[in-house]
């Protein structure tokens, strides 16, 4: 089942390793060190999150340990870690799956064990989707020029384009009766 789930998952997570390439790219050093709250990351720290996620999401599926990764300080070190990534993730598809045990991991104060499935899809993935989307939209808080498209490498607006129809709230939701 391990395996299954790895090939499942690694273009999903080499797709948005990619984009969290071309968000940090479309942000400046500024918007990069921003928080959303004092207590909270910064955009680059949550980046740097998401990309040791997809690491973590598929190296106790082949039952190993998660390789030494260097401290992200700037957008070069987030492109160069990137790219580590990256290679560790060409390694890990030639690796047969081994570990079709339960995992335990710690989850903040918690312990806690799951099965490969629910490791992966219910902790790990959604995880990586929560650093990377707090990275985006502290990008977006902060004035970057950064949409959907940005965010997911398919959505298309013309520029300018906004969801706020002149200034009066937000434009009705269309549905397939109307």
């Amino acid at each position: 089942m391990s395996q299954g789930l790895i090939q499942h998952y690694l273009p999903v997570f080499r797709h948005y390793l990619s984009r969290i390439d071309h968000l940090a790219e479309r942000g400046t050093a500024a918007h990069l060190s921003a928080r959303l709250s004092p207590d909270g990351f910064t955009a680059l720290e949550h980046f740097a999150i998401a990309q040791r996620y997809i690491l973590r999401g598929v190296y106790p599926l082949i039952g190993q340990d998660l390789p030494e990764m260097e401290e992200v300080t700037d957008h070069a070190g987030l492109r160069k870690r990137g790219g580590f990534v990256r290679s560790c993730l060409d390694e890990v598809a030639k690796c047969s799956a081994q570990n079709a045990d339960d995992i335990t991991h710690v989850a903040g104060h918690s312990t806690l064990r799951q099965s490969p499935y629910d490791y992966i899809a219910l902790y790990a993935a959604p995880n990586f989707f929560f650093h990377m989307n707090m990275g985006y939209a502290i990008l977006r808080s902060q004035g970057a020029q950064v949409g959907k498209g940005d965010f997911d490498g398919f959505h298309s607006y013309p520029q300018g384009f906004s969801f706020q129809n002149d200034g009066a709230g937000p434009m009705p939701v269309q549905t397939e009766q109307q």
